[in-house]
Order: C-alpha cells, then structure tokens, then sequence
C-alpha cells in the first residue's frame, strides 16, 4: 500500500510539500490557504501534518489518529 495524496482533489504529498516549502506553511489550515485538499473526508490530514514535520511525502502504513478539526492542525 502507497499512500502519496489526497485522493479527494488528487493531490500528491509531493505537490503540497512544494507548495508548503514555497510559502512557509506550517499547519494543515495555513497549507489549505494557498491549495485545495483535505476538504471533503480528510483522511489525508494525519499524513500531511507527518509530512509538513518530516517532509516524508509517501507512507506505507495507516496512521490512525483521530482527525482533529482544520483549525487545530
């Protein structure tokens, strides 16, 4: 199993790396102000607060944590 993206708006983890690493976003919230993803199941919230930490943008396992409101990540 890969999983590399938000599959609601397809978008890779590759992609929103590059887009946190050109504006500086540091949360989940301030990475959605500058393109679309994790909006509908967000699923993909868990792995991009991990990416935005380690900058890992591919996981081969499930990260089951809870999935706390946007404003909080």
């Amino acid at each position: 199993m890969n999983i590399d993206r938000c599959y609601c708006f397809e978008r890779t983890f590759e992609e929103l790396k590059q887009v946190a690493d050109e504006t500086g976003a540091s949360t989940v919230k301030e990475l959605q102000d500058h393109i679309v993803f994790g909006h509908n199941c967000r699923l993909c919230h868990p792995y991009v607060v991990e990416m935005l930490k380690s900058g890992v943008t591919s996981f081969n396992h499930i990260i089951e944590e809870e999935i706390p409101n946007c404003g909080e990540l």
